[in-house]
């Protein structure tokens, strides 16, 4: 006769830490399986590089491994490694952004100075009262809506559409002043 042993009610059934190993390994192999390409893809829109989305996505991965007992009870874990990936896309570009600027200073470069129709425009511009000014180049160079306009400035719509009408006539007024000067001399 074979007598088998109960186990106690503290006492793990034999195999279940095996068998939470195992569970453990599917999910995260289900999960990078699952995820890896649409965080890849992802990844790459963001940043513009196919391979570097790679690397990135394959690190934030690394990382959720690495503290896959943690990352596993997460609600959602895949917001994590898609987190992780993303703070390293950025971290990413700021190295470069900090690069380029560096080496931006260090050679000098040849910048023509602005033509005369630019001088022309800026000299109008600053002819005309702040808030015609502001909209003018809100509206015509930072290409806001009137309604956004309306909304930074605290104004109504109407306030707006003034102010543009009012400018672009005394924009209008003193290039082609402006103009008829130039092409006398």
């Amino acid at each position: 006769m074979t007598v088998t042993r109960e186990p106690m009610l503290d006492e793990p059934p034999e195999g279940t830490a095996r068998r939470a190993e195992r569970r453990e390994a599917v999910d995260f192999d289900g999960l990078y399986h699952a995820h890896f390409r649409s965080l890849t893809l992802q990844l790459t829109a963001y940043c513009g590089d196919l391979s570097h989305a790679q690397d990135m996505v394959q690190e934030a991965f690394c990382r959720a491994l690495a503290r896959w007992s943690r990352v596993s009870r997460y609600d959602d874990p895949v917001a994590w490694v898609r987190r992780v990936a993303w703070n390293l896309a950025t971290s990413r570009w700021r190295r470069l952004r900090t690069a380029q600027a560096w080496l931006h200073r260090q050679r000098e470069e040849y910048v023509p100075g602005p033509g005369p129709d630019r001088v022309a425009l800026t000299a109008a511009l600053s002819e005309l009262p702040p808030h015609q000014r502001r909209a003018v180049v809100l509206h015509y160079l930072a290409d806001l809506s009137v309604a956004q306009i309306a909304a930074q400035e605290d104004v109504p719509e109407g306030t707006v559409k003034s102010w543009l009408y009012r400018g672009r006539t005394a924009l209008a007024a003193k290039l082609t002043t402006t103009s008829e000067v130039n092409h006398h001399d």
